[in-house]
């Protein structure tokens, strides 16, 4: 008598792989779900705290939006702070990108004297306290007329994110084969045009995270305003909120206030939805090339 063995059906087999596929995967999810839910709880509280009732604030009784009311009627005006810090946020983005984008190609594809001198003494910038140079820088702006300006805000900040975008930007030109410069080179293109029409499109990942960062960065800042504005219709918004969190007898009005942080990080949480894969990339470019 012949016993005949019955060989696994392939779904079967699909349906063992897959328990282990989700056994495997469960751990991950677990922890990156717990992570989300660790990073995203004070956005939450401080969202709907804004519009909960709370004594000593506009909103004292129900949800409403008087905590926001507030903040739109204090002194200049919330539009008027919205301006400011966009207008500094954008134009640090501007100048970040330019310079770091014009550094980033002269350190990756060009070779000249003290080239790797000046690259590391452009990075150790990065070890300097920020706030130990803005006193230098506010009488360095006092002295050519930029001091109580919003375009010398935006200097500043751009001083203090070029040496990570020139960083950024040199390994991602680098990650780029240089016989795409040299092919374009051979069909008569000049460096300006090898820039322009086949770099900077390669390097679009980069450009992306350099210019997120430096507007992260420009829109959150505290400190530069505080030391280099002292006219209340150019306060940029971190500042204005701070001004008012602050009533008579120092009671602090916590209502305003998160209502200013709701306001604040609405556009920081859209852009980086919206160009997080970009980011990525633009990191992992770098990582793959070192």
């Amino acid at each position: 008598m012949t016993t005949t063995t019955l060989a696994p059906t392939p779904a079967r087999r699909g349906s063992g792989t897959s328990l282990a596929g989700i056994a495997l995967r469960t751990p991950y999810y677990v922890v990156t779900g717990g992570l989300a839910i660790l990073f995203l709880f004070p956005l939450v509280w401080t969202a709907v705290a804004s519009v909960s009732p709370r004594a000593g604030t506009a909103q004292a009784d129900g949800f409403g939006f008087a905590n926001y009311v507030t903040l739109a009627n204090y002194q200049a005006g919330i539009w008027v702070y919205l301006f400011n810090s966009a207008f500094v946020a954008l134009l640090t983005v501007l100048l970040t990108l330019l310079v770091s984008t014009l550094s980033g190609y002269a350190f990756a594809r060009f070779s000249f004297p003290g080239k790797n001198l000046l690259f590391m003494g452009t990075l150790a910038i990065l070890m300097v306290p920020y706030a130990t140079l803005l006193i230098p820088l506010y009488v360095l702006l006092t002295r050519v007329g930029l001091q109580n300006s919003l375009v010398g805000v935006a200097l500043v900040l751009t001083m203090f994110q070029l040496p990570f975008s020139v960083f950024m930007m040199r390994i991602s030109f680098e990650a780029v084969p240089r016989e795409l410069d040299e092919a374009a080179l051979v069909d008569g293109c000049s460096s300006g045009a090898v820039l322009v029409r086949v770099l900077l499109p390669a390097v679009k990942p980069g450009l992306i995270t350099v210019g997120l960062f430096a507007f992260l960065a420009a829109w959150n800042d505290f400190m530069a305003p505080l030391i280099l504005i002292n006219d209340t219709n150019k306060m940029t918004l971190p500042l204005a909120v701070s001004n008012l969190r602050v009533q008579v007898q120092g009671i602090i009005d916590y209502g305003a206030t998160e209502a200013g942080v709701v306001i604040l990080a609405v556009p920081c949480c859209i852009l980086f939805l919206l160009l997080q894969r970009h980011y990525v990339r633009g990191f992992m470019s770098g990582a793959l090339k070192g």
